[in-house]
């Protein structure tokens, strides 16, 4: 298992992620899930005091498409160390005239998650999770919980059984 961390099953431990989560986290294989300081959650922070590689950390995104009046919502899960390309790649998968972050109170109020710890298990089915293409080949990769106090650690093949995941090149 990675870092310092004592990893739990994430099954055993529901109280560590979001109510979302909780309810999606048992349909997803390998998940493991540790409590960490709130304060260091984000992910520089978070991979020093933890000793993790940014190469195994990722994170999750949520941008807003819009197109013709229209705003869809679209998670996007890219490795540390690199940068989703949201006008190009994403804008085009998302067949839409315009691609930005969502604001974090939309967000926050559409995943039900804390920012800064939003995660793809759990977001709402009807959005497409875009998992960048290098991390179904990653062993093990940690990613949000839902909360800022805790993270999730499962097998990097293990996101593409969420609803609506695809991999895709998605980094610049």
């Amino acid at each position: 298992m990675l870092g310092t961390l004592d990893w739990t099953p994430a099954t055993d431990r529901t109280d560590l992620l979001a109510p979302p989560t909780a309810a999606a986290v048992a349909a997803v294989p390998g998940a493991f899930a540790a409590p960490i300081d709130p304060e260091l959650a984000d992910t520089a922070a978070f991979c020093a005091e933890y000793d993790v590689p940014l190469a195994a950390s990722a994170n999750c995104v949520i941008v807003a498409a819009k197109r013709a009046g229209e705003v869809r919502y679209a998670a996007c899960l890219v490795l540390a160390t690199d940068r989703a390309d949201v006008n190009g790649v994403i804008r085009r998968e998302l067949d839409a005239r315009k691609v930005s972050f969502a604001p974090m109170a939309d967000a926050t109020t559409l995943t039900s998650m804390e920012y800064g710890g939003i995660t793809p298990i759990g977001l709402p089915a009807t959005w497409p999770i875009l998992v960048d293409a290098a991390i179904p080949d990653t062993p093990e990769v940690v990613i949000g919980s839902g909360l800022r106090r805790s993270k999730i650690l499962l097998p990097g093949k293990s996101l593409l059984t969420l609803p609506n995941a695809q991999p895709l090149a998605l980094t610049l």
